[in-house]
């Protein structure tokens, strides 16, 4: 997909007056995070798992040359092949020799975060081959021609009546009259058209939410049993994979397993958790007959060691992106390309470079919530500061911006001058506000007040406050 991260300012202003957008925003905080908590309370040792999943993927990462070598080895000794490709056009061109191997002219796909990353679905388009997706809410944006707005609810931002003048649209073989009204019609129609797109398929091809090196299986999570069709109907099964994905051993996927379903969608598991290992056997019954795995690196080796080394320790949940105030403000095409929220914002420029989406890191209160919900405690706010403080010592950030910090440096680095600056500004604002509380419209503050009002300061700095506590004054 083409990004507009350049455009995030101007998306996120669009998305702020999409009355049908954010009405669906509005119900995502009624939704996953409140399912987390619940499901969270349910398991003491919830905070414990955390731990245990962030020290497999650190430890993973301190070895990923071994564990993808192993991996590599279990699944050709099993009968598959590993593909290893340096960027994204590499990958497509993996891709599409073995779709053309094959003679395929349809590839159903399950959701892959990495497909929309190497915009795999185009690439075979454009080669004559015809790509399907199968999850319901891939299903969905494929036929409306647009990028998903969320790591696993891909069509978050649609409403039911959206999806049904979409089905009407592109579903011409059914009667036009008929009704669309329940969730229930819009699902029986979607398998009715999916279910002959899964027989006659070529290739099926899956991402993968782990691959376990101890034996070459990869592991996919669904709540469609989607993906169990996809891997196992057609003659040929593709796996496209990020290279961070690895885990070294089945009790671990199974650690991680207990914190991602939780985490992401408030389930103590997915409906579907399915471990597959290589083509059919003799004997099997069903399964395909050519198993193959692409990882794809696309710049992520670059992050190893550095400042941003534990952002590879994602699983992909979207727990971040739920809780939010940004994203749920203005959701996730407002960002511009695959990846969204406070994840996407702090991977995307490593991506596609800094210089093309300089916006994203400064689309954060830091408010640490991401922080605090990261099933693996990735520390996101400190990697967001840090993309900021690059383009600050880049001259990459706004004019604004630069003399702004600038200015308040100047003052930081002064108290009595800062205390006579923001002394009197405090108290003038807390006089206004007094009898609301709050302010509806402030000058130079219309970014905020646009969407929320302004809480009224009380009337003194917190430097002042802070002198009289320690003075035992009122």
């Amino acid at each position: 997909m083409e990004a507009t991260t350049r455009n995030f300012e101007r998306n996120a202003r669009k998305a702020l007056a999409d009355t049908k957008l954010q009405e669906a925003l509005a119900r995502l905080s009624h939704g996953f995070p409140a399912k987390r908590r619940q499901a969270i309370a349910r398991l003491p040792e919830f905070e414990a798992l955390r731990d245990a999943a962030r020290d497999i993927k650190n430890h993973v990462l301190e070895n990923l040359d071994f564990y993808l070598e192993r991996f590599e080895t279990r699944v050709g000794e099993r009968g598959g092949q590993v593909h290893w490709a340096r960027d994204a056009a590499e990958a497509r061109s993996v891709i599409l020799k073995i779709c053309q191997d094959a003679g395929a002219r349809t590839v159903t796909k399950s959701k892959s975060m990495v497909g929309e990353e190497i915009a795999i679905n185009d690439h075979l388009e454009a080669n004559g081959i015809t790509p399907v997706e199968t999850d319901l809410g891939e299903y969905i944006i494929q036929i409306r021609g647009e990028p998903p707005s969320h790591l696993i609810a891909p069509a978050i931002h649609l409403s039911k009546d959206q999806v049904a003048e979409s089905f009407k649209e592109k579903h011409g073989q059914f009667p036009k009259d008929r009704s669309l009204e329940e969730p229930r019609a819009l699902l029986d129609e979607a398998r009715t058209v999916l279910r002959e797109s899964f027989l006659e398929a070529d290739v099926g091809m899956t991402g993968a939410n782990m691959l376990v090196a101890e034996t070459g299986t990869v592991v996919v999570v669904t709540n469609e049993g989607n993906a169990d069709l996809t891997m196992s109907l057609p003659r040929v099964h593709i796996v496209i994979a990020s290279l961070e994905k690895v885990v070294p051993t089945l009790d671990d996927a199974a650690t991680l397993l207990r914190v991602l379903a939780r985490s992401g969608t408030g389930q103590e598991i997915t409906v579907y958790t399915t471990f597959s290992t290589g083509p059919r056997r003799p004997g099997d019954l069903d399964g395909p007959e050519a198993f193959h795995v692409v990882l794809l690196d696309n710049g992520r080796t670059t992050m190893l060691g550095g400042e941003l080394h534990e952002m590879l320790r994602c699983i992909r949940c979207g727990a971040c992106l739920n809780e939010c105030p940004i994203y749920r403000a203005v959701g996730g095409h407002a960002y511009g390309w695959v990846y969204s929220g406070p994840m996407g914002a702090v991977l995307t420029p490593v991506l596609i470079g800094i210089e093309h989406a300089g916006d994203l890191p400064n689309a954060s209160t830091l408010c640490g919530k991401c922080e605090d919900v990261c099933p693996v405690r990735i520390p996101l706010p400190r990697m967001l500061r840090h993309w900021r403080q690059r383009q600050f010592e880049g001259n990459q950030a706004s004019a604004a911006s630069r003399y702004g910090l600038k200015a308040w440096a100047f003052l930081a680095r002064r108290p009595a001058l800062y205390r006579l600056v923001v002394g009197p500004g405090v108290a003038v604002l807390g006089a206004l506000g007094r009898r609301r509380g709050r302010f509806r419209r402030l000058p130079l503050a219309g970014g905020w007040t646009a969407s929320r009002d302004l809480p009224a300061p009380e009337g003194r700095t917190f430097l002042a406050l802070w002198r009289k506590r320690l003075a035992g004054r009122p």
